[in-house]
């Protein structure tokens, strides 16, 4: 095992919350003010997971104040406090960039995942 394999061993994220493109989450991310430490929650949908291994990112677009907000956030992130999956979205594409031109509600509407049980 080589010193690259290690370090990435040593950050690797091992409990992530299990989402999708389509969804909507919040992302509760550690931001530092002057000398103190405090948690942030970013809400919206995630329009694309890119990448593999340490570089895999995720971003999450919203509409905040009627201009459309987008942050990209790194899987393996240590200022990532944990992820909550609000909603599952059904989407029937692998990135939704075609959310950036849309406007007003239509921008937010992903369809909604219907989650069967197997209760009977």
């Amino acid at each position: 095992m080589d010193k690259v394999q290690k370090v990435r061993e040593k950050y690797a994220r091992k409990e992530m919350t299990k989402f999708d493109i389509g969804d909507t989450i919040d992302v509760h991310f550690k931001i530092k003010e002057e000398n103190k430490m405090r948690i942030q929650v970013f809400t919206g949908i995630v329009i694309s997971i890119k990448g593999a291994g340490m570089g895999k990112t995720f971003t999450v677009r919203r509409i905040s104040y009627g201009e459309g907000v987008e942050r990209i956030f790194p899987f393996h992130s240590p200022l990532i406090d944990k992820v909550e999956v609000k909603k599952k979205g059904k989407v029937r594409r692998a990135k939704l960039y075609y959310l950036r031109g849309v406007k007003g509600k239509k921008a937010t509407k992903v369809r909604e995942k219907v989650v069967q049980s197997k209760e009977k």
